[in-house]
C-alpha cells in the first residue's frame, strides 16, 4: 500500500482549511485517511502559530515508515524541520518559445543594422 502525506481540503468556499493527513495515495483528496497530523490554515498570516499546528514525530515517524510527502506538504515540514526538501528550480521554463525567441533574434538584427547605418 503507497501511502501519502497530503492535505485533505476543508471550509468553506473561497475559504480553505486544509488538515495535514496520512492516506493511501488511491483514496479521493477528502475521502478516507490513515492518520491526522495537523492543520494548515493558508489564510492566517505567515507568522501566526495557528498557520501551521503540526505533530512534527508522527509526521517523522510515518516518513521512517516509507511515506512520500506531497510537494506542498514536502514544503510544510521543511519550514518545521521534519524534512529537508531541496528546491525546485526549472530556468528553462521562463524561456521564451521557439517562435519569439525568432522574432527577437531578427528584432535585434534589424536593430543592429540600423545602428550600423546611422553611423
Amino acid at each position: 500500500m503507497s501511502l501519502k502525506i497530503r492535505l485533505s481540503r476543508g471550509g468553506a468556499k473561497k475559504r480553505p482549511f486544509y488538515r495535514v493527513v496520512v492516506a493511501d495515495a488511491r483514496s479521493p483528496r477528502d475521502g478516507r485517511f490513515i492518520e491526522r497530523l495537523g492543520t494548515f490554515d493558508p489564510l492566517a498570516p505567515k507568522d501566526s502559530e495557528t498557520r501551521l499546528v503540526l505533530d512534527v514525530e508522527k509526521a517523522k515517524e510515518w516518513l521512517g515508515k516509507g511515506a512520500q510527502a506531497t510537494d506542498r506538504v514536502a514544503r510544510l515540514l521543511d519550514s518545521v524541520g521534519a524534512l529537508k526538501r531541496e528546491p525546485r528550480n526549472n530556468p528553462q521554463k521562463a524561456q521564451p518559445k521557439k517562435k519569439a525567441q525568432e522574432r527577437a533574434a531578427t528584432a535585434a538584427a534589424a536593430a543592429e543594422k540600423a545602428a550600423a547605418a546611422s553611423e
